[in-house]
């Protein structure tokens, strides 16, 4: 199978991924939870996954790298502990589910800094026009799910903080991808994955934390039992419950891969793969891509839609010729709404360390066969 749908989830994963998510099953329990070999292994095992990430984000304090089941579980913990019923929040106008749902959930009054796509200037400006002391937060993406739009969130970053304004950014598209300096970004919190950019296994991601907030669950941390409370410090306060111990070993050889390898190299190879998929897509009658024209402003992730076909036909027809790419809303409808492919969604592909060249070959000829196939 041709696999173009990592911004969903990377499934060609490094080979030391699966070899340690299978070690952790037979060797490592809980960590915290006994002074004997495998609790122990466990958390020194947890210990390195943490400082690992710490080191490529550059948090200062590995405790603030809080180990969460996904990017929408570190989003739900975000968001509820700047955000209160009532309160006003701005928001991107390319967010996920993971960010509205949540915010609609808690009765929060939502505004919307409008922008086209692939304009950073304007995404910038637009943010700055409605930047003022009513917000209690601002969440915005780095990199939209749908389009691979980099949004400008260094320069979004400085005008908060000049405003006083917590930060919260969804790292989902670009960790792994893009270089990432938590510490000098000054958000208050950074969501991501452990499965997309990362290599690691599903049910992984962290949340980094500039400060302590308030948890969205209780239980247990394998210390100060006694107390009714949750510890207050991180990462116990944050961290309830049984950690995914084959997870977190898979994600911390993930975190190895993307070390080794470079972010930057990652970066450029994705891009010049999906460059060339756009440049011959434009070249096809009935199809219109959406590329920017500036190649720092685009990742790996590419969406386009065919002339009165529906997405999710061409999908089924790419999926007949055992190639694997994603259709619809994907889980966004914001982002559709702000690049006017509300009506008909579209079909994207995203492509990871392990494509090929060939492989984006083949994918544009099966394109091309079945349009033609379609009349």
């Amino acid at each position: 199978m041709i696999y173009l749908d990592s911004a969903a989830t990377t499934l060609q994963k490094p080979p030391a991924v699966a070899k340690a998510a299978a070690w952790a099953v037979n060797n490592l329990t809980s960590p915290g939870r006994g002074g004997h070999k495998a609790a122990m292994a466990a958390a020194d095992e947890m210990f390195s996954c943490r400082e690992m990430a710490a080191g490529l984000f550059n948090v200062k304090d590995p405790s603030n790298v809080i180990i969460t089941h996904s990017a929408t579980h570190g989003l739900n913990i975000a968001i509820k502990s700047l955000v209160r019923p009532g309160d006003w929040v701005l928001i991107s106008g390319y967010e996920h589910n993971a960010v509205t749902r949540p915010l609609h959930a808690i009765g929060a009054n939502i505004v919307v800094a409008n922008s086209e796509l692939f304009e950073p200037e304007m995404a910038l400006h637009t943010f700055e026009s409605r930047l003022s002391g009513k917000f209690s937060a601002v969440i915005c993406n780095h990199v939209s799910n749908v389009f691979g739009y980099v949004l400008p969130i260094e320069r979004i970053a400085q005008r908060c903080h000049e405003c006083g304004i917590p930060l919260i950014v969804d790292l989902s598209q670009s960790a792994g991808v893009l270089d990432i300096d938590f510490t000098k970004l000054g958000a208050a919190f950074a969501a991501m994955p452990g499965h997309k950019g990362l290599y690691g296994p599903q049910g992984t991601g962290f949340l980094l934390c500039s400060g302590v907030p308030d948890g969205i669950m209780q239980g247990g941390t394998g210390g100060n039992s006694k107390s009714r409370g949750m510890p207050d410090f991180l990462p116990d306060r944050l961290e309830p419950g049984t950690h995914n111990m084959p997870g977190i070993a898979g994600l911390n050889e993930g975190l190895r891969f993307v070390q080794k390898k470079g972010v930057g190299r990652i970066l450029e190879h994705e891009r010049d793969l999906i460059n060339k998929a756009a440049d011959r897509l434009e070249k096809i009658d009935r199809i219109t891509v959406f590329k920017s024209n500036l190649r720092d402003c685009q990742t790996g992730v590419l969406s386009f839609v065919v002339e009165c076909i529906p997405c999710e036909t061409v999908a089924e027809e790419l999926a007949r010729r055992d190639i694997a790419v994603r259709a619809g809303m994907h889980c966004a409808p914001m982002a559709h709404l702000s690049a006017g492919t509300n009506a008909t969604g579209s079909v994207r592909i995203s492509v990871s360390a392990f494509n090929t060249s060939r492989e984006i070959n083949v994918f544009l000829g099966a394109v091309e066969d079945a349009i033609k196939g379609w009349g």
